[in-house]
């Protein structure tokens, strides 16, 4: 998720962990709380509905993902005199550490925590320690609380847990500013070649029997949106030499809960599918997220046939994008991930953030292994010949496997 206000000025050590108190100039009055089970999701949700707060960390995916893939969920909050905040987590097992991070893992980006109170408001100094604090009074198992891809502003509020930033997120977060309207967007995009490729791709997809842009109003289109899209997905990540996020049948059963209780709960509703059907087949689908400026693209892909060089996907996001700005959207925002066809239309680029609390040595060892790892994605991914090498060489894996 990208805000085009959002603040880049955030506070690191030289050994990527938090500067204590940076920004922060309000006493330590307040301790942090820690509520888990059904009631803290009870609490949560009630917080929520005075708070502001990112897609991932709205209640209706809490909740969803709780039932379906995790039910071992904790809150943190705290309260200080100008504002407050709510931080829902989940505990899960990394190799010999137990994290808690966003419920949701890497499908959660853009991530802000729920908070009320006045726009800048600051955390006490001590709030680090006084998490990591509630958090051992009722789980002293945890080695390490890890947020990760969390955005420094949201909706021109900036994150209160920016002051805690401990490295930047690898990966960077690509958006369109919708100023000025579709042709305004156009004309910042390479105009006469989109509209003479959405043109000819009209024309391609009438001879391949018609085409209709569909979007999910019930479960029941949710649900035969969403099969295909998996189906997509494992076919594209399988070529591609890449695991399939989308494999585990939990996560599948958390969108297709989170989706269709979305669309049956409201009549705009927060979370959304759009599918491109070319010859009566789904060809491309597309998953979004809304936020009173911006709509979110989540997760997208294609079908890998005979159709696929015709770029259903472009002709899909060309759509989406065109009703973004009919519905008076202010950003279209890809989030995270650097790829070409994002960058056909993008024009604002952020960097989200990472705040890792070690709770032991056991947590100060995983930072210094995820510190590592981080490093060695930006290097790699900075450096366009290593970035197309390992693509490469993933392909190639693949292809052995294939003939296995």
């Amino acid at each position: 998720m990208v805000d085009a206000d959002a603040s880049t000025d955030l506070h690191f050590r030289s050994d990527g962990l938090p500067l204590e108190g940076a920004g922060s100039k309000a006493p330590a009055t307040s301790a942090a709380r820690c509520l888990t089970g059904s009631a803290a999701l009870s609490a949560y949700s009630e917080f929520c509905a005075k708070a502001l707060f990112a897609p991932p960390q709205a209640p209706r995916w809490v909740e969803a993902w709780a039932r379906n893939c995790n039910e071992d969920v904790v809150v943190v909050s705290w309260e200080g005199d100008a504002g407050s905040i709510a931080i829902p987590l989940e505990i899960v097992r990394e190799g010999v550490f137990r994290i808690a991070r966003f419920p949701g893992g890497s499908h959660a980006n853009g991530n802000f925590p729920a908070r009320r109170g006045e726009s800048g408001f600051e955390l006490d100094p001590g709030f680090r320690a006084s998490m990591a604090a509630a958090l051992r009074d009722v789980r002293p198992d945890i080695d390490l609380v890890l947020l990760e891809r969390q955005v420094a502003a949201f909706e021109g509020v900036a994150n209160p847990l920016a002051t805690l930033a401990s490295w930047q997120s690898p990966n960077p977060a690509l958006a369109v500013d919708l100023a000025g309207g579709f042709d305004a967007v156009l004309e910042r995009a390479s105009a006469k070649r989109k509209r003479k490729k959405h043109r000819s791709q009209i024309r391609k997809f009438e001879a391949a029997g018609g085409f209709k842009r569909i979007r999910a109003t019930d479960r029941a289109e949710t649900d035969a949106l969403l099969e295909a899209f998996y189906a997509m997905k494992a076919t594209r990540f399988a070529t591609n030499g890449i695991q399939d996020v989308f494999a585990d049948r939990t996560v599948r059963d958390f969108f297709r809960d989170l989706f269709g209780s979305a669309c049956e709960a409201d009549a705009k509703p927060d979370f959304f599918l759009h599918g491109l059907e070319i010859g009566g087949k789904l060809r491309a689908v597309t998953g979004c997220s809304l936020t009173p400026s911006s709509v979110i693209c989540e997760f997208g892909s294609i079908a890998e046939d005979e159709l696929a060089s015709t770029s259903p996907g472009e002709f899909l996001f060309f759509e989406n994008i065109r009703e973004a700005c009919n519905d008076g959207i202010a950003f279209y925002d890809f989030s995270v991930g650097d790829e070409t066809y994002k960058r056909l239309w993008c024009d604002i680029e952020t960097r989200h953030f990472d705040v890792a609390i070690p709770l032991g040595a056991k947590g100060r060892l995983a930072i210094g292994l995820r510190q590592a790892t981080n490093s060695a994605k930006r290097l790699i991914k900075s450096n366009e010949v290593a970035w197309k090498l390992v693509k490469r060489l993933r392909r190639a894996t693949a292809g052995k496997d294939k003939g296995m």
